[in-house]
């Protein structure tokens, strides 16, 4: 084997092995969160519909389609990211460079997991939701059934069925088929239609998710007013919506929707009712909704390389961040481009696939830089940004650190005064008005933490509220002498150390 193929093949093994790992980490942690998130209104439907174990498991399964679509995508960014970043922060991609292996060669594993992932995603996208969709509807349906049927019960009045209440004379174990049966129907009656008939059953057409009453051999009594009318009959249809609570996650889930349709059925579907009206481009956004997340899927794993290469010996490891923050970017992209996309007069294709190509340009960009050992943001951006932060967020901060600053300030001093007080207190010292002090006692402002003596020129001012028995207690309650009245306590030092 030459030598060239066989580096090729280890490096691939190498680096597929290294992306891998972290994928499928990732991938259970991100589903493991989401399920998380759907279990509790998902209870509330199992619980209401008395839902046993085995039908639990089988109806949960059918979620994680769903789910899969948005895990995968992100799981697979977060594999790159964390292979490259591990390999640059123990310099295994300087090791690469320094044998002649540049970026570029490095790409071929990454382009083969991210194709792989990608596929996988349409997969799911384009085959398993939508019949994962329908399985789930049919299973719904046929729980929400057999509710009713466990309703039904010999000899009492059955409200399982809403607007309509039946009472069933016998039931046979076998066949299931009603005797003796009446029905009292109120759905848009003022007065209640009543419906009696020697027999009756109840089906579940499943195909055309519907449940019909079937009365045989009875009679329909309509009362209207003063007047009312009696029809016999031979046999009687009653078609009756399901009551019990099928809504999971914002949706009925005994209703078949666009997203339980095939890519045949969408398409189909948009042309019968046109496809410039609401409805036809609802169906082609969820057409082109289950092609572009794939290929989004495919470069957000490209976009990881680039930004696992921002680590390193001695930088910081800033590519997981960097790539919720693009994920992010581009889930928000994909929702204004698919919000655009249901408005009549936007073109459809531009906006659906216009997140994956701005995601594709970025990608390339930041893998030339990469790969020219440049940082992946331009200098231009950076003094951009640079001269955003100093004229806009530093002065921003700047008063925010200020009005903290002052507010602090203020509650130390209220503090301050609180315990000046409490040592006033202890010491014996009167607090009285400032017209009240004692002349030749020292003169306390509690508002400024100073005090004064005999001869300062603020020995009564306003704020003087405390007066103190001598200096050495003022001092000891905190507070200092101003100014002037320092300059005299220093003098009067001066003259009593004079022989």
């Amino acid at each position: 084997m030459p030598r060239a193929l066989r580096i090729s093949t280890l490096l691939c093994s190498y680096l597929a092995t290294e992306m891998l790992a972290p994928f499928f980490a990732s991938f259970l942690i991100m589903n493991s969160v989401f399920f998380l998130v759907k279990l509790i209104p998902f209870l509330n439907v199992v619980l209401n519909l008395e839902i046993g174990f085995a039908d639990f498991v089988r109806l949960f399964l059918y979620l994680f389609p769903n789910m899969f679509l948005y895990s995968i995508p992100m799981s697979a960014m977060m594999g790159v990211i964390i292979c490259f970043t591990r390999l640059s922060a123990d310099a295994e991609i300087l090791a690469f460079k320094a044998n002649g292996i540049s970026l570029y060669q490095m790409i071929p594993p990454v382009l083969i997991v991210s194709t792989f992932i990608a596929l996988l995603t349409g997969y799911f996208s384009v085959n398993l939701i939508p019949r994962s969709e329908i399985a789930m509807k049919q299973l719904m349906f046929q729980v929400a059934k057999e509710k009713i049927d466990k309703g039904i019960k010999e000899h009492q009045f059955t409200e399982a069925l809403g607007d309509l209440v039946v009472y069933v004379e016998t039931i046979d174990k076998v066949t299931g088929r009603w005797g003796k049966v009446w029905v009292s129907d109120m759905r848009g009656q003022v007065f209640p239609i009543i419906t009696m008939a020697r027999s009756g059953t109840m089906n579940a057409q499943v195909d055309t998710m519907q449940v019909t009453i079937t009365l045989e051999d009875g009679s329909l009594h309509r009362p209207d007013g003063n007047r009312s009318q009696i029809i016999a009959f031979d046999k009687y249809t009653i078609n009756i919506p399901l009551q019990p609570p099928t809504i999971l996650d914002g949706e009925d889930v005994t209703r078949i929707s666009t997203a339980s349709m095939t890519m045949d059925q969408l398409q189909e579907s948009a042309t019968t009712v046109g496809r410039d009206t609401p409805q036809g481009r609802d169906r082609l956004v969820h057409f082109h909704k289950r092609l572009t997340l794939p290929v989004g899927c495919f470069i957000l794993s490209l976009l990881g390389m680039p930004l696992g290469l921002q680590a390193g010996p001695g930088r910081k490891a800033i590519g997981v961040p960097l790539g919720l923050a693009f994920f992010i970017l581009y889930y928000i992209l994909f929702t204004v481009g698919k919000s655009l996309a249901e408005q009549p007069g936007f073109s459809l294709i531009f906006w659906m696939w216009l997140p994956n190509i701005f995601l594709l340009g970025v990608t390339i960009f930041f893998l030339r830089q990469a790969a020219n050992e440049r940082s992946i943001i331009p200098d231009l951006v950076k003094n951009i940004l640079s001269q955003f932060m100093q004229k806009m967020v530093s002065p921003a901060l700047q008063n925010l650190k200020a009005i903290f600053k002052k507010t602090v300030d203020k509650k130390e001093r209220e503090g301050q005064t609180g315990v000046l007080r409490k040592r006033v207190k202890s010491a014996s010292v009167p607090l009285m008005d400032q017209y009240h002090l004692t002349e030749g006692t020292v003169h306390g402002d509690i508002k400024n933490h100073v005090f004064h003596i005999t001869g300062c020129e603020s020995y009564s001012c306003r704020t003087c509220t405390i007066e103190f028995i001598n200096v050495q207690l003022a001092m000891e309650s905190g507070m200092k002498p101003c100014p002037y009245c320092q300059n005299l306590l220093d003098e009067l030092k001066a003259k009593e150390n004079l022989p």
